[in-house]
């Protein structure tokens, strides 16, 4: 589904930021970041770990507070939104973890676990139709209704994030926030859980935020790209563009990264070098400098501003001279 960007974001972040730790020495996890998502569409997040992709999802859904900056659910920010408003609202924006061995609670069957959901936003009046909507949800993701009565152990990797997006959907939400809920399966049953949210997205009209590392995955499901690194966004493109044209050396040098099927595919980006370094102490001026083969001196003095290069496509560096070169 390619969502229209004419219409009013669903989700919109505006220069959000996320710190840990003390004032005086913060982890800066998310410094600055916006970006906005429309209804129907899929925005991926990729990055290399480290480079605070989950705590944006997790900021996003106020499942962790802010630092500073916005997000904003249908114009409407959500920090300012009181407990009661909030709660009202989980129903509209849920997440699909990344670990499914450690996101279902043990101790309780998935009946209970999927009715819990139901129960807690009045979404089923009576067992009746409680029963009737479990075994609905578990058709939708692929599995049987007799399989309500089991406990998580009983099922494999696959089997329970097919749980997970289950009790996502079991709220009717409007957006979810999928973060990396491949990364803990095997690759055997990746492609699986990939036409499943392909499939649900096309049937549901889900708006969804899709974290990964997997470039690959990103390119297939994703309609938009937001590449990150160090907490900081670096480029903005439809995934087209992206993957055709990358402008970011970051971007580029992610891509090069990239498992190519070709063997004989050489790419010209020089791959990185190094290690992501610390949001304690982030390098200063543009944080991408200390791993960039086109950084000189200037890149240490500013932090380069998200320009648009195009119309919707955005890239943050400093050197004009690179980002015309790379465009032509």
């Amino acid at each position: 589904m390619q969502a229209s960007t004419a219409s009013a974001p669903l989700i919109e972040v505006r220069h959000l930021k996320r710190y840990f730790g003390s004032k005086d020495r913060p982890v800066r996890a998310v410094d600055d970041v916006s970006f906005a998502i429309h209804p129907g569409e899929t925005l991926g997040l990729v990055g290399e770990s480290g480079s605070g992709k989950s705590t944006i999802g997790r900021t996003v859904l106020r499942l962790l507070e802010r630092t500073d900056g916005q997000v904003l659910y249908r114009g409407d920010d959500i920090a300012a939104l009181s407990g009661e408003r909030m709660r009202q609202l989980r129903s509209k924006l849920q997440i699909i973890f990344q670990d499914p061995y450690a996101s279902l609670n043990p101790k309780m069957r998935i009946n209970a676990i999927l009715g819990e959901a139901l129960s807690t936003h009045g979404l089923a009046k009576g067992p009746g139709e409680r029963e009737r909507r479990i075994a609905e949800l578990l058709q939708t993701v692929g599995l049987r209704p007799e399989h309500a009565s089991r406990f998580p152990h009983e099922f494999s990797g696959g089997q329970r994030q097919r749980i997970g997006v289950a009790r996502a959907l079991a709220v009717e939400p409007e957006f979810i926030v999928a973060d990396e809920p491949l990364s803990a399966l095997d690759v055997s049953i990746q492609s699986q859980v990939i036409n499943l949210l392909a499939d649900l997205r096309e049937r549901l009209g889900l708006t969804m935020l899709f974290i990964s590392h997997d470039l690959d995955v990103v390119e297939y499901l994703c309609d938009r790209v937001v590449v990150l690194y160090l907490g900081r966004v670096m480029e903005v493109a439809t995934t087209a563009e992206l993957f055709a044209r990358p402008l970011h050396p970051y971007t580029q040098a992610l891509l090069a990264a990239s498992p190519k099927p070709d063997p004989l595919i050489v790419s010209e980006a020089v791959p990185l070098k190094g290690d992501i370094p610390s949001p304690i102490a982030p390098p200063s001026g543009c944080v991408f400098r200390t791993r960039c083969p086109h950084a000189i001196a200037a890149c240490a003095q500013t932090v380069p501003t998200l320009d648009e290069e195009s119309p919707g496509r955005f890239t943050a560096c400093s050197r004009k001279d690179l980002r015309i070169a790379l465009a032509s």
